[in-house]
């Protein structure tokens, strides 16, 4: 199985978790592709962000949400799409999860995969 990070960029965020204040989250646009069938996730891991420099992502506050399933191979057409719903379905199973992620305040630039 092939797992790539189709989006990911690290924002300011606000919620607790397991006892442990979070003030940071990875948000993430997954791509699982296995034997001609694929799988597209938006995930979001909250994490500490104890200090600026502060990224030690912490996997126990890590929530995802299917957004597309089926057979066939990756598309930029596709993710393009999946890409304009990724803040609005993320941001869903943030606040389903009592999380906040505050969009405006980006922590490093996106990276594409």
């Amino acid at each position: 199985m092939a797992t790539i990070n189709v989006y990911e960029q690290y924002f300011e965020a606000e919620g607790s978790y397991d006892g442990v204040e979070r003030r940071a989250v990875s948000v993430l646009l997954v791509s699982d592709s296995e034997a001609g069938h694929i799988r597209y996730e938006a995930a979001v891991s909250f994490f500490p962000h104890r200090t600026d420099d502060d990224f030690a992502i912490s996997y126990d506050a890590y929530f995802s949400r299917t957004l597309f399933e089926a057979a066939g191979r990756r598309s930029k057409k596709r993710e393009a799409g999946l890409l304009d719903a990724l803040r609005t379905e993320a941001g869903a199973v943030a606040a389903e999860n009592g999380f906040t992620i505050f969009w405006d305040k980006p922590l490093i630039e996106a990276r594409m995969g």
